[in-house]
């Protein structure tokens, strides 16, 4: 175990979709010693800070400077890295890798060296076109990411297990995580938030065509896992010491349809999908169903049940999208409200 409370705990890519959600579920346990990492430049994250209780902010690159000045001075015991370039589309390889691998071999050196526990984000398109029940437990060397966003999390993966750094480190492969806080990530954006301003704008929402047989139009599915539960499994992971690879996901696979369907039940307006060509270059490369195996992480202790699809997209439009907030600490989990 380790206790997460005692000093101080950084947070990189803290403005993001993940990481202000880490920040939430801190806070939600009184933890408020945070330090926010993250590179602010002329984006609108800040806002996503807003209502986020932390005790000092660091530019991602004076971080580094942070951490060589010594961990004793900086207090930190606990790194839960989240920043990256996440877009899946990046075409230059090369700033991937310094942003996405260099970077993240930087702090896992440093907290090694520290003694500090390191937390940090790998994906789950590092399982390339594999479908279903991908598991940890898979040789790495068998994967095959189909993207240069997939390769360099896949290339730490494989420097941390070649080096040992896996052996006191929790990288954390998330499915497809949507929810508050990711109005900044552009083409990158959930189906959720995307659906929703086609829905606003034209009363339908867009959804690719299948192609194999075996699956009907908006029948393709995914792992979705709500960023609530996402951070909740973040901060018990870290907290609980677990070391090595870990999926976090539902561990469902859910259509697309059933993913759209309460957008509109939300909104109270007429259901209405239109099935769309997919474009040429997108065929070959696309996963028709995703799920993720969590037996890791309910083996490492954690056994809070995970928000139904329905109710996750219908708490993220109504309480979120609609009046247009952030996360807040105030906001009571799904779990929470269920109780009373």
């Amino acid at each position: 175990m380790h206790d997460i409370a005692r000093g101080r705990v950084a947070v990189t890519g803290g403005a993001g979709l993940i990481g202000s959600a880490v920040i939430w579920a801190l806070n939600r346990r009184g933890i408020d010693n945070v330090l926010v990492v993250d590179r602010l430049d002329e984006s609108e994250k800040w806002r996503h800070l807003v209502p986020l209780r932390f005790a000092d902010y660091a530019d991602a690159d004076a971080f580094a400077s942070l951490l060589d000045e010594g961990a004793s001075k900086s207090g930190i015991r606990t790194i839960v890295h989240l920043g990256a370039c996440s877009s899946t589309t990046e075409r230059d390889a090369g700033y991937l890798m310094r942003n996405n691998y260099g970077y993240t071999k930087m702090l896992a050196h440093h907290a090694a060296e520290a003694g500090i526990r390191f937390v940090y984000a790998s994906s789950a398109a590092t399982y390339g076109s594999l479908e279903e029940s991908l598991s940890e437990s898979l040789d790495p060397h068998a994967l095959r990411p189909l993207n240069a966003y997939a390769f360099s999390k896949h290339a730490f993966d494989l420097y941390a297990k070649r080096t040992g750094l896996l052996d006191r480190s929790c990288g954390i492969k998330y499915f497809n995580i949507f929810g508050p806080n990711e109005d900044h990530k552009g083409e990158m954006r959930s189906v959720v938030l995307k659906a929703y301003e086609q829905i606003r704008s034209s009363g339908s929402v867009k959804l690719f065509k299948s192609y194999r047989p075996e699956f009907a139009d908006g029948e393709q599915r995914r792992d979705f896992l709500y960023v609530k539960d996402a951070a909740e499994m973040t901060v018990h992971l870290a907290a609980a010491g677990t070391t090595g690879i870990v999926n976090v996901g539902s561990g469902l696979a859910q259509t697309w349809l059933s993913l759209v369907r309460p957008i509109f039940e939300a909104l109270r307006v007429p259901e209405r999908v239109d099935f769309i060509e997919m474009p040429e270059t997108l065929r070959g490369k696309y996963q028709y169903s995703t799920c993720a195996s969590t037996a890791r992480l309910r083996d490492s202790g954690y056994d809070r049940p995970i928000t139904s699809l329905h109710d996750a997209v219908v708490d993220y439009v109504t309480q979120y999208l609609v009046p247009g907030r952030s996360l807040d600490p105030q906001d009571v989990p799904l779990e929470a409200k269920a109780r009373t």
